[in-house]
């Protein structure tokens, strides 16, 4: 029987913390709020313990962040796309922030197992003031226990509505697109980074988040595989294709301290469920 699982999380600031909050319907949790920062950041981790998700099953995720307040998510491991006789496997996320919120929206990959059939949505809604970063990661199939992604179909959908907008199908039986050096020549992981404003970004401020990604990537094995750009005034972009995704999550996990720090002027403080 497919599950429908849905999760509503809501960031606001109570007397100077930001405090989360969710609603719940099915197999999604969201664990203990975290200070590790103080109190003007809530981390949490959002679980889902069935731990993938086959076809026919949808994950609905919304989260919104209130004037002033500070969220940052994440995951203990990797969004699992199982193999599918057909149905699809549907993950949304709809982040929407107020004025002056911030979100670091960082879940760990989704994995892609041969033969499955699935689609990852993000849809990012910014009123003026607000600022997101966050990343996607997509991993085809499992090298390392040599189960490579030889048949199935994952799309990808990146959108700040008006703003961006990135739409990709990867089908597993298409060569050029999996083993051309136009298409992702070989490698087996596509991971971007993006920082997003709801207003236009001072040129200087913009200029800072290119610097300080190039800066991480000049120094780093997948060097020749990553770049930086500002697709629009209110956004800045990297993208990074890895054979794997250990490579490709230790550069943005980088890059983000470096914007962190660059555009925030925050510490790069990371998830406590990351060193575990």
């Amino acid at each position: 029987m497919p599950w429908h699982a849905r999760l509503q999380l809501n960031y606001s600031v109570e007397n100077a913390r930001t405090v989360a909050r969710y609603e719940h319907n099915g197999p999604l949790r969201i664990l203990q709020s975290l200070y590790p920062e103080g109190d003007a950041v809530c981390h949490n981790v959002l679980v889902h313990p069935p731990g993938g998700l086959v076809g026919g099953d949808t994950l609905d995720i919304t989260a919104t962040v209130g004037p002033g307040a500070h969220g940052l998510v994440t995951t203990p491991g990797a969004t699992r796309f199982y193999r599918s006789t057909g149905p699809l496997a549907l993950q949304r996320s709809h982040l929407t922030l107020a004025e002056g919120a911030r979100l670091e929206w960082l879940p760990l990959e989704a994995l892609c197992y041969n033969a499955c059939n699935a689609e990852n949505h993000l849809t990012l809604n910014l009123a003026p003031g607000a600022e997101c970063m966050g990343w996607d990661v997509t991993a085809l199939g499992l090298p390392h226990a040599d189960q490579p992604f030889e048949t199935g179909r994952f799309v990808q959908h990146l959108e700040v509505p008006g703003l961006w907008l990135e739409r990709g199908a990867i089908h597993a039986a298409d060569h050029r697109l999996m083993h051309s050096p136009l298409g992702l020549a070989g490698h087996r992981c596509v991971a971007s980074l993006f920082f997003a404003a709801g207003a236009p970004l001072d040129r200087a401020r913009r200029d800072t988040a290119l610097d300080a990604a190039r800066a991480v990537m000049d120094t780093h094995a997948l060097k020749a595989t990553a770049g930086a750009t500002s697709p629009n005034a209110q956004m800045v972009v990297v993208r990074v294709l890895a054979p794997q995704v250990e490579p490709a999550m230790q550069l943005l996990k980088a890059v983000r301290t470096a914007w962190r720090q660059a555009l925030w002027e925050l510490a790069g403080e990371a998830p406590r469920i990351w060193a575990m």
